[in-house]
């Protein structure tokens, strides 16, 4: 599908972002929609998945015929089975009379089944006789009744966990995973969250006849640091909250933070939602991932440059002192991995620099980072005290580190991306994009 395809879609169902993964989510229920296949939708709730539905309803042979959108878990166990396959006079207190269900209504059409995973496992039999066979029985008879109608469903939650909790039947589950479609959160969504902020205020200021909303450019990247936990139905009421309350039409940082939760915030520097260990739990965006290969990145530089303070300081005192240096150079070794083509291990040099002696046994016990200089000795500025600064030369790269992690947890699964992406808090497409980034494949 072209993007220009993709752009018409987006344009007919007012779908607003260009983030990568909209894309292609967008593209898969293009593709899916003229079949009868039956799709699962998953996403987090408020991201748009009803969106999606009605996609792949009017892009179907089915399009003239009727769309039911019906939420699963805001009817009643006592009556979801009436609702769906209709019941008979009589089969129950207050059947005054017959019922058709939504089954029966929608024959020849489209039935979205959102929030799906909240679906009793009794119903949850009915619609799987319906997926295999097309048959249904109403409530109260026993009569076999057919019909034709595409199934769509939704859940924001995991339904592999439901089914080994017992929650989900297990046949029920592969019969609607037929096609995924995995609509992404907002806050994975970049520049997106920005665009849709602009619409929503436009089409407030219209409402309300008002003045548009803006946002300053540090205002601007607060919003789109904002974890948004209630996506994009969480962005629309923070603009319509603004639209209504604020006087200054153009809003600054400070101004947003009043409308953004505290509580929801991603908190940096810290990593949210870190286990104990300091791993990446499942479900991290990208961001997070990276920001915590920065922040292991940093805690190794502190390490190392305290252990390098440390050795020369042992070394210049001479004798034990530079004994105790090589020791703790190996038990260090660790930091020293991957540093630089720069660094190496010198030989003592007859303590000609540090002014020590030379230990028993002649072993490394320096590490050089740059080439040496000679240098006056001065009894008033001992080398020691030189060795603070920061050296400028390293290079720490951020994609290079992401690269090695992205190694160990391929080799760590035995390349089986699924279980790579979810130890590294990623999602597989995220994954797949990298490995064809850093020609990982």
């Amino acid at each position: 599908m072209t993007p220009s395809e993709i752009q018409s879609i987006k344009q007919r169902f007012g779908i607003i972002g260009n983030a990568p993964s909209l894309n292609f989510a967008i593209q898969v229920a293009a593709q899916v929609a003229p079949t009868d296949m039956t799709v699962l939708i998953t996403g987090e709730s408020g991201s748009g998945k009803e969106s999606f539905s009605k996609i792949i309803h009017a892009l179907s042979p089915r399009k003239h015929g009727q769309f039911i959108a019906v939420n699963c878990g805001a009817i009643p166990e006592g009556t979801i089975d009436s609702e769906l396959f209709g019941h008979e006079k009589g089969s129950f207190t207050g059947a005054t009379e017959a019922r058709k269900g939504y089954f029966e209504v929608t024959n020849g059409g489209t039935i979205f089944l959102d929030e799906i995973g909240e679906m009793p496992l009794g119903t949850q039999a009915r619609l799987l006789r319906v997926l295999e066979n097309g048959e249904f029985i109403r409530v109260g008879s026993s009569k076999v009744q057919k019909t034709d109608v595409r199934v769509v469903a939704a859940t924001n939650v995991n339904l592999l966990n439901a089914v080994q909790e017992g929650r989900f039947r297990e046949d029920l589950y592969y019969r609607l995973n037929t096609v995924p479609i995995t609509v992404p959160p907002l806050r994975e969504r970049g520049e997106d969250i920005y665009l849709l902020f602009r619409k929503f205020a436009t089409d407030f200021a219209e409402r309300y006849r008002v003045k548009p909303i803006t946002l300053t450019p540090d205002a601007q990247q607060e919003l789109m640091r904002f974890r948004f936990p209630g996506n994009i139905r969480q962005l629309k009421n923070i603009a319509e909250q603004m639209s209504v309350l604020e006087t200054d039409r153009e809003i600054e940082s400070r101004g947003l933070r009043r409308y953004l939760p505290q509580d929801q915030s991603s908190n940096l520097p810290m990593l949210l939602g870190a286990t104990a260990d300091g791993t990446a739990p499942q479900g991290l965006s990208e961001r997070d991932l990276l920001y915590k290969v920065l922040f292991d990145m940093r805690r190794d530089m502190t390490d190392l440059k305290r252990l390098v303070l440390e050795v020369a300081a042992g070394a210049a005192r001479g004798g034990d002192g530079a004994g105790q240096a090589q020791e703790l150079v190996r038990q260090n070794s660790h930091l020293f991995t991957n540093v630089g083509p720069n660094l190496s291990v010198a030989p003592y040099d007859g303590g000609s620099r540090l002014g020590g002696r030379p230990p028993e046994a002649s072993e490394p016990f320096i590490i050089n980072t740059q080439p040496a200089t000679d240098y006056e000795e001065d009894e008033e500025a001992a080398p020691v005290e030189d060795i603070t600064h920061e050296t400028e030369e390293e290079s720490l790269s951020l994609e290079a580190k992401e690269k090695e992690m992205i190694i160990k947890a391929l080799k760590k699964h035995h390349n089986k991306r699924k279980y790579a992406a979810q130890d590294l808090g990623i999602s597989e497409r995220t994954l797949y994009r990298k490995l064809k980034q850093y020609d990982l494949e």
